[in-house]
């Protein structure tokens, strides 16, 4: 009865990673959207990245500054149940005060775009309190041996909502009849396409949010379940952060002023805000590896991150969260930008609008879903004969998924160039045998060569090569984490809280990429995808060294 009790807590909790996911990837849609509708440049569009990531940073730290200024862990005094409540509640306020902030807003209000990205980060602040939360709550639903299985059928889930999110918003907003290029810029300018679609759109979903905060209020099934943990002091890891915190506000802070006048922006300024987004990457970088270098002298005062698996993992999850998000944001710019006045795209494609858009973000993310399949297989526990026929089958099956949903929207030689990428997935599951850091080193090493093909070829192998991306990010999430948590005992906790705040590479590296796209070129920019996944490559062996120093099973 616990068992099937369990299940039905599972079945609960997982309603709250589809909606991640959901918004998560019409984020995607919404970019190339408000960068036509507000006329924004692309750094400026990236700053939705920016509010909704960044949110999740935000809101992880204040509970952990919070909970050291009381010396008493919040989410512990809740309860997982409870705080899952409170940050769809939160989440909820922020989908209805988009109705407010965009109301009467017309074509080129600029302005109004900054109130667009408020929103987003208070819904942003509700998920950060939900992931926090939802993580262990999974983990502490049964065996905790078989915990990141659970992770993995949530994260499959998710990727569903991720899949099917940018096809349903394409929709609300831009309506089944495809638009040519020019259609659709002439019904934008002439507030025929409003931003009236999107208030409707976030009122429904935040009746959604309050809809599943009910089903966790009354479900009597799901237990309120805290953790055994006391909560661990980290002063100089606080600080640090604040520290932090305070570099990326006054980057951020110089870069938006630059924004406030009407004069158009110079070479010279173009380069200064480029340097000033290179300069809060560099502290975040600057920071951790202050942290792995000074912890490792004196740990009193680091908490958990007087590991050195836990600081280089925080910035592993930092840079896989910043590459994950970054392709899939930049994607629409990259498919709809002409070049040199010609009817083509940067890859030498056909311009595709705001509006056709969706269905290749849908298969990036939908890319991350095929994965995700596979990394749940070993929640239903096969036989190995089994298991290596789902191996094959599993990523098709979800690949038919994808197809479904998007329904005459590929060609079939881009099926076939799909369907060759997640032949080479397949094959780095198998060589891979369920090992995080062959694994991860598998895809990371796949990630590069990827993003590599993508920025030196053209057409539709430098598309699928970046379109491929979301097949090699889509497992590396459970493998960071276990690997970064290895060995903290009593600080994994603590640990698990300073990978959360670690999402923020979700709001650092798109907006950079935006700007290097701004100054250099949309396919040009995609070094830094490159650059992510090869210190993801680096972090493999670098962590395997270092655990096996500690003798660490892992």
């Amino acid at each position: 009865m616990e068992n099937q009790n369990n299940k039905s807590a599972l079945t609960t909790l997982v309603t709250v990673f589809f909606f991640w996911g959901f918004i998560a990837a019409s984020n995607s849609v919404f970019i190339p959207f408000c960068k036509t509708y507000f006329d924004i440049d692309q750094f400026q569009s990236q700053l939705v990245d920016f509010a909704f990531y960044g949110a999740y940073y935000i809101g992880a730290l204040l509970l952990f500054i919070i909970s050291s200024t009381i010396k008493k862990d919040i989410l512990n005094a809740w309860g997982y149940k409870n705080g899952i409540i409170y940050g769809l509640l939160l989440s909820a306020i922020g989908a209805f005060v988009m109705y407010p902030a965009t109301a009467g807003a017309e074509q080129g209000q600029t302005s109004i775009f900054y109130f667009v990205l408020i929103a987003l980060f208070i819904v942003g602040l509700g998920f950060s309190l939900q992931q926090t939360t939802a993580n262990p709550f999974a983990i502490a639903l049964g065996d905790p041996k078989t915990g990141s299985h659970r992770l993995n059928l949530a994260g499959g889930i998710n990727s569903f909502g991720t899949t099917i999110g940018p096809i349903v918003v394409a929709f609300i907003i831009f309506g089944s009849t495809p638009l040519s290029g020019d259609e659709l810029a002439a019904m934008i300018k002439n507030n025929e396409i409003t931003l009236n679609t999107v208030q409707m759109l976030y009122l429904g979903v935040g009746v959604l949010f309050l809809l599943a905060a009910a089903l966790f209020y009354f479900s009597k099934k799901l237990p309120a379940l805290k953790s055994e943990t006391a909560f661990e002091p980290a002063n100089k890891a606080k600080n640090l952060l604040i520290v932090l915190t305070l570099i990326i506000i006054g980057c951020f802070g110089y870069i938006f002023s630059t924004y406030t006048g009407n004069e158009v922006a110079s070479e010279a300024l173009e380069n200064k805000r480029l340097v000033f987004l290179i300069i809060a990457l560099a502290a975040v970088v600057g920071c951790l590896l202050f942290a792995y270098s000074s912890s490792s002298k004196k740990s009193e005062g680091w908490g958990a991150m007087k590991y050195p698996q836990l600081v280089l993992g925080m910035l592993a999850i930092f840079t896989y969260v910043g590459v994950e998000v970054t392709v899939g944001s930049n994607l629409g710019e990259l498919l709809k930008k002409a070049v040199d006045g010609t009817n083509l795209n940067e890859l030498g494609l056909p311009i595709l609008n705001d509006a056709q858009i969706a269905p290749y973000i849908s298969l990036y993310w939908g890319g991350l879903m095929v994965g995700r399949w596979v990394g749940a297989i070993t929640v239903f526990n096969p036989s190995k004969g089994l298991k290596k026929w789902l191996l094959i089958i599993v990523p098709y099956v979800a690949f038919g998924v994808i197809l479904l949903v998007n329904f005459g929207k590929y060609s079939s030689n881009q099926i076939l160039f799909f369907a060759i990428c997640v032949a080479v997935q397949i094959g780095g599951f198998f060589y891979a045998k369920d090992n995080p850091v062959t694994t991860l080193k598998t895809f990371s090493l796949l990630g590069v060569l990827a993003m590599v093909i993508g920025l030196l070829t053209s057409g539709n192998v430098a598309l699928f090569a970046f379109l491929s991306g979301g097949l090699f990010c889509s497992i590396m999430w459970p493998c960071i984490f276990t690997l970064s948590i290895a060995g903290l005992g009593k600080y994994t906790s603590q640990g698990s809280a300073f990978l959360i705040m670690m999402i923020l590479g979700g709001a650092i590296i798109p907006p950079l990429q935006g700007k290097l796209a701004d100054v250099f070129g949309i396919q040009t920019s995609y070094i830094m995808a490159v650059l992510c996944f090869g210190y993801l490559l680096f972090y493999t062996f670098r962590t395997k060294s270092i655990l096996d120093k500690q003798g660490v099973t892992y």
